[in-house]
């Protein structure tokens, strides 16, 4: 055992410790490290408190925070400034504490916290939308296809409420209750924002109200908020199915309308212009965001000519591989579409198909896992399973999307596979989709927070988690998964390629004023992607600004840190040493990530 890996697993071992017992408690009294740590411990369970649905996903509404489970977050306008008040009053008692006097890890919780309270203040300063603290999903918009509680609660209670005993089930109702309080919270500042002018496209808000109202139709009885309670609690006393029908129909039912009838009037007034240039303050709006999604000061600009330097790269890549298949002529983007129709590679579109996919999945995650003592020497359990989006939810989802599960792997990570057309994927995509996803992919690197200080994993940055996730690809194909099999490494490349093309449309609609229609054209015939695919990604960058850049920027920070780190350490670079240093370190903004590698390149100088 080296001295690059005894100062990793002395990183984990004391990241652990720092989750297990309270700050008070880590280190002598009134050392540096002990203050920081009471000050994130009181900072961690006003967090908790302001998104009660965090302890539920990380399987820690118990014991002390047993409340929780009874609580939502507070949609409202007074909801949101309570928020930004925590916020200010975190950072006032975080601005004590001098960096160089902290160990090397709580430093880095110390900067992480700051950098993610500071980013999201910016973002409230802004009158309008919704902002993620230390999340991926900002948006001008409340309420859209992708936004919204009629989306995000239901599917909580379905997927991570547990319900083993009659208390729970008894959160769950009450849980019920102040769903119809988020949703009349975001319809009072759905009304704030159309006086403002600031109104979703209107393709977005079409989308949105098929959802809605597919959401509020039907006999209560059958809506999925009830059945999922009726269900698990068939053999317990209590008539928690009636009860939970009589919630829907006098509570959620009403205020569902509610906000249907508020997004109408949003779509009666809505354009077709697809970018937030069009709202009050829109460039500086996108600014933020992207800044937020990248966790750079990279211009519009730059990040569009990053992602046309990268696109050509990558295609160079592709055209050979193509060539070998038998693909020779047209453009690289005109192949891959003829490619992606080649029933070899497609799926019936019905049950079968979709079965198909997800199998196919299964069989992949399970091969990778095999894999990952190759390219880690610290390793986790790599809980995973796949899962189809709610059918409510497909439609204005994107294709797949992925993430930890709960601390005590009682709800396990899941890849969440959109299935609502298999025509969204083909046979040699797929492979490339697991290792993102799943492992070493988001389920994968999310269990390494859960050996960090909790509010670690209440915290993540775009650009580090979507950056990781194709670092993750990167990974697999050089532990060789595609060596007898050059068409899913052409998936893979393609999928690269992909994030290389949201920088340049995402750009494009919010800082070129790209149409909607325009956006699509140029990613579907650049890309060699499907229109279907390619309108859902379009509709998602313009509810979600700045957000689809993250990925290509965070793998692009991470391979220049680790070419960094080669060139300093020469023969003495390890693989599995610098991957480990990566994961253990965890969900950090890409300046504080250069500090993270750093340190693994001066403990392997050593």
């Amino acid at each position: 055992m080296d001295l690059a890996r005894r100062d990793l697993l002395a990183l984990s071992a004391s990241a652990a410790a720092l989750s297990a017992i309270p700050g008070r408690a880590f280190a002598a009294a009134g050392s540096a490290d002990a203050q920081a740590a009471r000050t994130l411990d009181g900072i961690t369970e006003q967090l908790l408190r302001d998104s009660p649905e965090s302890a539920t996903g990380l399987g820690i509404d118990k014991g002390a925070r047993a409340a929780l489970k009874s609580k939502l977050t507070d949609t409202s306008m007074a909801g949101k400034q309570a928020v930004q008040a925590h916020l200010r009053t975190a950072l006032q008692h975080l601005k004590p504490l001098k960096l160089d006097t902290l160990s090397p890890v709580m430093r880095t919780n110390v900067e992480v916290v700051r950098t993610a309270f500071e980013t999201a203040l910016e973002g409230f300063a802004f009158p309008y939308g919704d902002v993620a603290v230390g999340g991926y999903r900002n948006s001008p918009y409340v309420v859209i296809q992708n936004v919204g509680a009629y989306l995000d609660t239901p599917k909580m209670l379905d997927s991570d409420h547990l319900i083993e005993t009659p208390a729970d089930a008894d959160a769950y109702l009450a849980r019920m209750t102040l769903y119809a309080g988020q949703l009349d919270g975001e319809t009072e500042r759905l009304k704030a924002a159309r006086g403002q002018g600031v109104v979703a496209p209107d393709f977005l808000l079409d989308k949105a109200l098929k959802q809605l109202t597919a959401s509020r139709e039907g006999r209560v009885e059958g809506w999925g908020i009830v059945t999922s309670i009726a269900r698990r609690t068939a053999t317990m006393p209590g008539a928690y199915g009636a009860k939970a029908g009589a919630i829907a129909q006098g509570k959620i039912g009403p205020a569902l309308e509610r906000q249907i009838a508020e997004i109408r009037l949003h779509r009666a007034r809505a354009s077709s212009d697809a970018g937030v240039w069009k709202l009050p303050k829109g460039e500086e709006y996108y600014a933020w965001a992207l800044r937020a999604g990248t966790t750079t000061r990279l211009s519009p600009n730059e990040v569009h000519q990053m992602g046309l330097d990268q696109l050509a790269d990558l295609q160079r890549q592709m055209d050979t591989i193509l060539k070998g298949l038998g693909y020779a002529e047209g453009t690289v983007g005109a192949r891959m579409t003829a490619l992606g129709k080649d029933p070899r590679f497609t799926f019936p579109d019905n049950d079968e198909g979709r079965a198909q996919i997800v199998k196919l999945l299964q069989d992949r995650i399970a091969h990778i896992r095999a894999l990952m003592p190759q390219a880690f020497n610290t390793l986790v359990r790599g809980n995973v399973e796949v899962k189809r989006l709610p059918l409510a939810e497909e439609p204005g989802a994107p294709g797949a999307y992925g993430g930890a599960g709960s601390i005590d792997g009682k709800i396990p990570s899941r890849l969440w596979i959109n299935l609502r057309t298999t025509q969204l994927w083909t046979r040699y995509s797929l492979p490339d989709l697991a290792y993102h996803e799943a492992i070493p992919g988001h389920g994968w690197q999310g269990e390494y927070t859960f050996k960090l200080p909790l509010i670690r994993s209440l915290l993540a940055f775009n650009a580090y988690s979507e950056g990781w996730a194709l670092y993750a690809e990167q990974l697999a194909d050089e532990l060789g998964v595609y060596k007898e099999n050059p068409v899913e490494r052409l998936g893979y490349l393609q999928s690269l390629s992909f994030r290389a093309c949201r920088l340049v449309v995402d750009t494009g609609l919010h800082a070129k004023r790209w149409t909607r229609a325009q956006a699509i054209e140029w990613f579907a015939t650049t890309n060699g992607s499907s229109v279907e695919e390619v309108q859902g990604e379009v509709d998602r960058y313009c509810a979600w600004p700045g957000q689809a850049c993250g990925y290509k920027v965070g793998h692009i920070y991470i391979n220049r840190l680790r070419d960094k780190a080669k060139a300093v350490l020469g023969d003495r670079f390890d693989f599995r040493a610098f991957n480990d240093a990566l994961v253990l370190g965890g969900p950090v903004p890409m300046t504080v990530l250069e500090g993270v590698v750093d340190r693994y390149v001066a403990a392997r100088k050593a």
